[in-house]
């Protein structure tokens, strides 16, 4: 057990390092599907409504955990013996998103929409499958009794997770607007030669990490088949494929459901769902409101990525210390409230005329609630997990909260249509979005089993 009054302490662990790169790598696929294609797509005069149904292959981080069991238990041949089963995971993906940005190079949204969709897809899978990966190894670096170290690691991948959103939007943003300026009418082809230099210097660093509880967990998994196996009464390879099966498949959601009993269960994965659709919304579309209101592409990346890179470490270390001080229950009611209030800002924003000053002043609330609300979130769901099905409990969480951010959000670009193209309505709405989970966590606050000690 580690005391509250030692909170920031924990921050300057040598584990938030690993933890900080593990973000990173996490956060800058997100720049690719997300400010990058958006731009990329807008700039060819593809409309609001296709950005935003493309914005569907987001779709893939919530069905992860449907893949999450194999990649919990099956080997990448050769390369994890070499450098350990979570890293070969996640340096397998990287190679993919490496490959399909050299594809991306040579398309153009005009001509090869649906191509560039499909590489799109294919990152987004890559991704969805390296953070199944990420987010094992983030948890596995802090033991199981450390929950102040788990509040801080949360924060520290958080900061991590903005900072390769950001900061690599940054650099492609500015990249990009560098290389127009120049003349070039392939700038985007361009940049995304040029940044496919962070993929490489990503996986550079991955090899630095350490595996831990490795031996551990493989022994509990293979115990826990070899019960089932003798439960259900049938011996040969027909036996051990169904006990392998069941283990891998079955066992961590009765794990789960076996911890909290059904109706919290489900409760639980309702407010998860549910909590962070309002940001997601706002999200989406965040680019295109920038973009149609006046900015160039400099200035997004100036005050969205490079401001908005500050001011989310600052609050995301902020968030960690208030999770560890007032009980991560405590941190997501105040941080789902000031998600909806901040929301509200853009709506000023929108019914302004065009306002540097403003713009900043939306970037920072945004960042400040979204910062708070992120930790929070990844505190809960990671001190819900059980050890021994790491991978696949925090997928199983962590898709279903996406669930509700990218499939439903999908759909933020045809909202806005409807309304005619009224921001400060559709910030309103988004405002209000968050009001339900807060409802649904009042009443099971009291009855949920965290891992703490």
């Amino acid at each position: 057990m580690q005391s509250k009054g030692n909170s920031f302490a924990a921050y300057w662990d040598r584990r938030m390092l690993r933890i900080l790169l593990l973000g990173a790598i996490s956060g800058f696929p997100w720049v690719l599907i997300g400010s990058a294609l958006t731009l990329w797509l807008k700039e060819d005069g593809i409309s609001r409504s296709t950005i935003g149904w493309a914005g569907l292959i987001f779709g893939v981080y919530a069905i992860n955990f449907l893949w999450a069991p194999l990649i919990d238990r099956i080997k990448i041949p050769i390369l994890t013996s070499i450098v350990g089963h979570r890293k070969a995971w996640i340096m397998s993906m990287q190679l993919i998103i490496l490959i399909s940005l050299i594809i991306w190079s040579s398309l153009s949204p005009v001509d090869d929409l649906a191509i560039i969709v499909t590489f799109g897809l294919i990152i987004a899978i890559s991704s969805a499958s390296q953070d199944i990966t990420i987010d094992a190894l983030r948890i596995e670096q802090i033991g199981k009794d450390e929950s102040a170290a788990m509040a801080a690691g949360a924060a520290t991948a958080v900061v991590g997770w903005w900072s390769g959103y950001k900061l690599g939007g940054l650099i492609t943003l500015v990249t990009a607007d560098w290389i127009q300026s120049l003349g070039y009418a392939n700038y985007w082809q361009i940049s995304f030669i040029i940044i496919c230099s962070i993929v490489i210097l990503c996986n550079i660093g991955v090899f630095f990490i350490p595996e831990s509880g490795t031996d551990e967990r493989l022994q509990s998994q293979r115990q826990d088949q070899a019960a089932i196996q003798n439960q259900i009464g049938i011996s040969g390879n027909f036996g051990r494929l169904i006990a392998w099966f069941t283990a891998t498949i079955i066992s961590p959601l009765f794990s789960f459901f076996k911890k909290n009993g059904v109706k919290i269960g489900l409760s639980i994965l309702g407010f998860i769902f549910l909590f962070k659709i309002g940001e997601a919304f706002l999200g989406r579309m965040s680019i295109l409101f920038y973009k149609e209101i006046g900015f160039s592409k400099s200035d997004i990346a100036i005050y969205s990525k490079g401001l908005g890179w500050i001011t989310t470490v600052s609050f995301t270390l902020l968030g960690g210390w208030f999770a560890i001080r007032a009980g991560v229950i405590k941190a997501l009611f105040v941080s789902g409230a000031v998600m909806a209030l901040t929301n509200l800002m853009f709506t000023f924003l929108a019914w302004s005329d065009k306002s540097e000053l403003l713009f900043a002043a939306a970037v920072l609330l945004d960042d400040l609630a979204a910062a708070f609300a992120t930790v929070a979130f990844v505190t809960f769901i990671s001190m819900l997990v059980d050890r021994n099905y790491t991978a696949t409990q925090y997928a199983l969480l962590a898709s279903i909260g996406t669930a509700g951010r990218t499939l439903m959000a999908s759909s933020s670009g045809a909202l806005v249509d409807w309304l005619n193209g009224d921001w400060g309505t559709f910030f309103i709405i988004t405002a209000l979005m968050v009001i339900p989970s807060l409802v649904l966590l009042w009443f099971i606050r009291e009855k949920i089993v965290l891992n703490v000690n």
